[in-house]
């Protein structure tokens, strides 16, 4: 063999050496960040889960709802007919024992009714199952997103099921035992999303040096808008919700002791108790119809609903200002345009809410929500 030879054959087996270990990294950290099957399988499952659970709270939200349409419907017609009963006898020149009769046991069965219907709000059940059903797809809308960037971590598996789960117990579907209080002592925000634990890295800039998005003045203007959603917008809805919890007890007062008059009066035909029976009848009508017609245990929970959101922004945003690592923390501009698309404002007016909070402060009398 030439000298030559022997010279090109060791420069081809080190550049192939080289080439190699050129690869190695990079072969290696593609097999490190394949996709891991299982996280992908456990995901798909809860998908499954979070599907079948959407279906249950419709159908049940549309069963509640035509709950609340037929009981209004069945206790009006019920104390009309006592009402009319009343006045009927109370005109005869001898009163009949049967209308006396019919009557009193039409009224007593619609106050019976209207306890109950008035304990359990079927309106505010069906508005609760709607609620659900709204966040439980959004929930999966961001599963099918986790899966279609791709690289599942097993803390998004893990969040995925403390999300289900916290769901489940501020939305319970049983309506026995576990049921929500309609008639709470003070007005909550709801809370339905579980304790936020530190993230995993997910890196999203390439650059080390660009701080994930963040600066100081992104935080100072996430401060700005956390500040104004508590002052201001969650405030506005407890305040709301307490004018509705309000008038939803006096509502669920008043209707079963006009029902409840209405029958004592029945019972003594021929008296002036009669006309009190009759009036009585017609009101209860009337305050049955503005309290489940109105629907106010629905727009109670509804108020309930819009301060436990803006409750929700603020943790969001405190949780990733108090991570004191910027790579742990959500992109920062990923994270600004989720906080202006959830509060119905582009970029600029996000930027400007928060320069004009600084300037004012207290004084200031936007909301920082334009959608509610």
């Amino acid at each position: 063999m030439k000298e030559q030879d022997v010279i090109n054959g060791y420069t081809a087996i080190t550049t192939c050496n080289r080439i190699e270990q050129q690869l190695s990294p990079s072969i290696k950290s593609d097999v490190n960040n394949s996709p891991d099957p299982v996280n992908i399988a456990k995901l798909y499952a809860i998908k499954e889960a979070i599907a079948d659970r959407v279906e249950m709270h419709k159908n049940i939200g549309e069963q509640r709802s035509q709950w609340n349409n037929m009981l209004l419907t069945s206790i009006n017609i019920i104390t009309l007919a006592a009402a009319t009963m009343t006045a009927i006898a109370t005109t005869s020149a001898s009163p009949f024992l049967g209308l006396k009769i019919s009557s009193t046991l039409l009224y007593l069965a619609a106050t019976v009714m209207l306890v109950i219907m008035n304990k359990l709000q079927p309106s505010q059940l069906a508005e609760e199952q709607r609620i659900a059903t709204r966040l439980f797809q959004h929930l999966l809308h961001q599963i099918d997103t986790t899966l279609s960037i791709g690289h599942p971590m097993t803390s998004d598996v893990q969040e995925a099921m403390d999300n289900i789960l916290a769901l489940d117990k501020a939305y319970p579907l049983p309506i026995l035992g576990t049921m929500l209080d309609k008639f709470p002592s003070s007005v909550e925000p709801s809370v339905w999303w579980p304790q936020q634990r530190r993230r995993q890295v997910k890196k999203i800039n390439q650059n080390i040096n660009d701080w994930n998005g963040w600066n100081g003045k992104l935080e100072e203007e996430m401060r700005e808008i956390m500040g104004i959603l508590g002052k201001k917008d969650q405030e506005e809805y407890i305040r709301l919700g307490q004018k509705a919890l309000k008038l939803n007890k006096i509502l669920a007062i008043c209707g079963p002791l006009l029902t409840g008059l209405g029958a004592i009066g029945s019972a003594f035909v021929g008296s002036w108790a009669a006309v009190v029976g009759t009036v009585a009848g017609a009101l209860a009508t009337i305050v049955n119809t503005i309290q489940h017609g109105g629907q106010v245990g629905m727009v109670f929970e509804m108020y309930r609903n819009n301060a436990g959101f803006f409750k929700y922004m603020q943790e969001n945003i405190e949780f990733n200002l108090m991570e004191k690592d910027v790579e742990r923390r959500e992109n920062g501009e990923v994270f600004e345009l989720k906080v202006a698309l959830k509060l119905g404002r582009s970029l600029l007016e996000v930027r400007n809410l928060a320069n004009a909070s600084s300037w004012k402060g207290e004084q200031l009398n936007e909301f920082a929500s334009k959608l509610f």
